[in-house]
């Protein structure tokens, strides 16, 4: 019986690792409230997360704060970027999706083309933001050479946080509750893995790649 309650008991690490995802996913539910703080919030979970995968992650509501509060000037106008971006190329998207031709067909390939090299490079910048400390231009332009240079990486990471979107979008009603426990947690904390082994690859040089990448 003892031993069911130990720490190093497999069990009993599952169920604190999800104890912590679960909080980690209500902090940054109600850090994303006004929605114009999602990208803070996002970046102090991704900045948790990867401490958790290393296991540095010591107390997580004040990593989380302190992340939040450190990058949140950041994280925030590149959030609102992201957003200017993705509200023109859906715009552009609809309209040339209402034209015919072989034209518009190869208009529509190379915005999907763009918006998808989009995503892989844009997946990097909230985790680049939580572990390196650059400017907000070196961060972006760093961003999308990692996504090329990772490429294979890039598509496992947009794989697996794409599974969860759609599934919430087809499901939302159905996957509400978890969405609440674990819908933005999980799959960063997953992802984190992925991101930790890259970045691991560049801590060693950090000032020099980041006058350089």
């Amino acid at each position: 019986m003892n031993r069911l309650f130990d720490a190093d008991n497999p069990i009993m690490s599952l169920l604190s690792r999800a104890a912590d995802l679960v909080w980690l996913n209500l902090l940054t539910l109600i850090c994303c409230i006004p929605v114009v703080t999602a990208g803070a919030a996002l970046t102090a979970l991704y900045y948790v997360c990867i401490k958790i995968v290393r296991d540095e992650e010591g107390y997580l509501t004040r990593s989380y704060l302190k992340s939040f509060r450190d990058n949140f000037v950041q994280a925030t106008v590149l959030w609102l970027l992201f957003l200017v971006v993705l509200a023109i190329g859906g715009v552009d998207f609809y309209f040339i999706a209402t034209l015919s031709g072989s034209s518009a067909f190869i208009m529509r390939m190379i915005v999907c083309a763009f918006f998808f090299f989009f995503l892989c490079g844009s997946i990097y910048c909230f985790p680049l933001l939580a572990r390196f400390e650059n400017s907000l231009k070196t961060t972006i332009k760093n961003s999308f050479l990692l996504g090329i240079v990772n490429f294979p990486k890039s598509l496992c990471i947009l794989f697996i946080q794409g599974i969860f979107a759609l599934s919430f979008v087809l499901f939302f009603i159905w996957l509400l509750p978890f969405f609440f426990l674990f819908g933005i947690s999980l799959p960063v904390y997953l992802t984190s893995h992925l991101f930790s082994g890259i970045f691991q690859k560049l801590e060693p040089e950090e000032e020099e790649i980041s006058e350089s990448v």
